[in-house]
């Protein structure tokens, strides 16, 4: 693993270093200055469900509960980033990670690769790979040392599941007193891999976000939105389309055939050191199966020389229905207890977190946090890999420790 992410990082190097020579002269910088930083989190979690997996990704294939009592894949994960800074303007950033993948491995995958030019010291652009900016901590989604918890509220982050965006990007910084406002705007396409192969489109991704920062004060709103294509549903809803124009009907409805799915999100935090407090609000339509959500979440913490416990309350509730009748005739019942489990699979729930964090030595934090989950009537909330004997509703119970580290 450590071997297949050298070599991405010497691709990176080689592609920066021909770029530097086919498009600039020793008189107008000096000699590109190449870096390396790397982070990683090795991670356990017990969950006291046993009729289904809690995971932390949608792409993940098991987790703690069914699949194993205690896990080590909802979390763990080693990343490596190399950055060219190839003149005063123009830089390049590969940033590669090896995780649990939709197939079982670890095989490392590119999370961001781009190139980026600074037109001004406030306004640039990024080509390539870049973040999918759609919350607070996006720019360090993957980086559990710089965050708070073990990991993210799933009720409002399970809503954006992708962390980045092929295409580009552009950031403007403005300034009003003591105040920093950076505005940035993306487009581009996203390509996803989950469940044993399946695949999903999203296309025609655009957004625009608004940040403020004033002091220990940060403010955030974003909207974006793309056409989702979950090639997995079409022959499920072709079946449908077979019973003439009621079963058109309600392919039309349901079925994730380029459907538009906006997102939109607020977020807040206030950290002046001693203690912090952040929240964010979201709110996702996607008018097909997949239904649409509205989730939010409130944390705090207070440090205490190296320890930091904190407390955190998230919710996710369902805003379109999570049943319908489909078509009133025998041969369709098949069909109909499908849909209806489609629909029903839309996380209803609400979670306390517990926990501590501890900055034991430098560069590297232990973390220890209970989550208490009650899950809606009906759903089965943010858990997958359910089973025979699962119940809907419910409470489950996670045990998570984590070692979080940068280098």
């Amino acid at each position: 693993m450590i071997k297949s992410i050298s070599n991405k990082l010497t691709q990176i190097t080689l592609l920066a270093t021909a770029l530097y020579a086919a498009g600039a002269s020793a008189d107008d910088f000096e000699a590109p200055i190449f870096s390396f930083s790397g982070f990683g989190t090795l991670g356990v979690v017990h969950s006291s469900e046993d009729q289904a997996d809690f995971s932390s990704s949608i792409f993940k294939p098991n987790g703690a509960g069914y699949s194993h009592a205690w896990s080590f894949d909802v979390d763990s994960l080693i990343g490596g980033q190399v950055t060219a800074n190839l003149s005063p303007k123009l830089s390049a950033v590969l940033q590669v990670i090896a995780e649990q993948n939709y197939d079982n491995s670890y095989r490392p995958h590119v999370e961001w690769a781009n190139i980026k030019y600074q037109f001004t010291p406030d306004f640039s652009v990024r080509i390539g790979r870049i973040v999918m900016p759609s919350f607070m901590t996006s720019g360090y989604r993957k980086v559990g040392y710089a965050m708070p918890w073990v990991r993210p509220p799933l009720e409002v982050y399970g809503l954006v599941p992708i962390s980045n965006n092929d295409g580009l990007d552009a950031s403007y910084r403005l300034y009003s007193g003591e105040a920093t406002n950076t505005i940035q705007a993306i487009y581009g396409k996203v390509d996803m891999t989950y469940d044993d192969g399946n695949k999903a489109e999203a296309r025609q991704q655009w957004g625009i976000f608004n940040t403020t920062e004033y002091g220990p004060l940060t403010l955030r709103i974003g909207y974006h939105q793309t056409h989702l294509n979950i090639k997995a549903f079409h022959p499920f809803f072709n079946a449908f389309r077979q019973f003439g124009p009621e079963g058109i009907a309600i392919a039309e409805k349901y079925d994730c055939n380029g459907k538009l799915i906006p997102f939109a999100t607020i977020g807040a935090s206030y950290d002046p050191g001693q203690w912090f407090v952040m929240g964010e609000w979201a709110r996702s339509v996607s008018h097909c199966a997949i239904g649409d959500s509205t989730a939010w979440y409130a944390s705090g913490g207070y440090r205490l020389g190296d320890f930091t416990p904190y407390l955190t309350y998230s919710r996710s509730e369902a805003d379109s229905n999570t049943s319908d009748p489909g078509l009133a005739v025998p041969a369709a019942a098949g069909l109909n207890a499908g849909l209806n489990s489609i629909l029903g699979s839309i996380p209803v729930q609400q979670t306390v977190s517990l926990g501590v964090r501890w900055d034991f030595m430098r560069n590297t934090t232990l973390k220890l946090q209970y989550d208490h989950t009650d899950i809606g009537a009906g759903s089965p909330g943010v858990l997958s890999n359910i089973q025979p004997g699962f119940k809907p509703g419910g409470r489950v119970d996670l045990i998570s420790a984590a070692m979080e580290f940068v280098f």
